[in-house]
């Protein structure tokens, strides 16, 4: 994978997160950027953590399938980045709700957690393909850690719009990097 697919791929990770980020700043009263960095920070660690869980399950799986690992990395995000299109033009059936100034650690870790499935996912599909899943892992936890700061901040300027916009704007670059693993394959027999 090189350098350009991996930041393509970080931020195409976090954009979900940053969709969800929109969605909590929107739904607090003047977030300040303490608070915008603490979420971004819980985002970005458990972000960070769920493709590396992804890989190992994908390196325990790697010997049977060698053969095939450019098409499972292609499926399986192409997969995620139509799931992520989907998503993005999906209703927002979210109610409206008191505007607190601070969100719980918990409501957050589960938001996150949420948001970070399609990392583990992707973290199986880089099992596949050559990558140093620790330098992923920095830069999908970094690039999230960003865009979910970004988006407390601007939650309330912006609202659920840009949010689900920015969904589908993740989910062309996933499939996007998914059809360059297959064509570097094919590219290179």
């Amino acid at each position: 994978m090189n350098p350009l697919s991996l930041v393509l791929l970080s931020f195409a990770m976090s954009t979900d997160a940053f969709a969800a980020a929109i969605g909590k700043g929107s739904g607090l009263h003047k977030p300040r950027f303490a608070e915008a960095l603490r979420a971004g920070v819980i985002f970005g660690c458990i972000e960070a953590l769920t493709p590396i869980i992804g890989w190992l399950i994908g390196q325990a799986a790697s010997r049977f399938v060698l053969e095939w690992n450019h098409w499972i990395a292609f499926v399986l995000l192409v997969g995620l980045g139509l799931h992520m299109i989907h998503a993005g033009l999906g209703a927002d059936d979210d109610a409206p709700e008191d505007k607190p100034s601070r969100h719980s650690f918990w409501v957050l870790f589960v938001t996150a957690v949420a948001t970070s499935i399609d990392a583990l996912a992707v973290g199986v599909s880089l099992a596949f393909v050559e990558v140093n899943i620790v330098v992923a892992a920095i830069c999908i936890g970094l690039a999230t850690t960003l865009m979910v700061t970004l988006g407390m901040l601007l939650g309330r300027m912006l609202g659920q719009l840009v949010g689900k916009r920015a969904e589908i704007v993740g989910g062309v670059v996933l499939v996007l990097v998914g059809a360059t693993i297959l064509y570097e394959h094919f590219a290179s027999l």
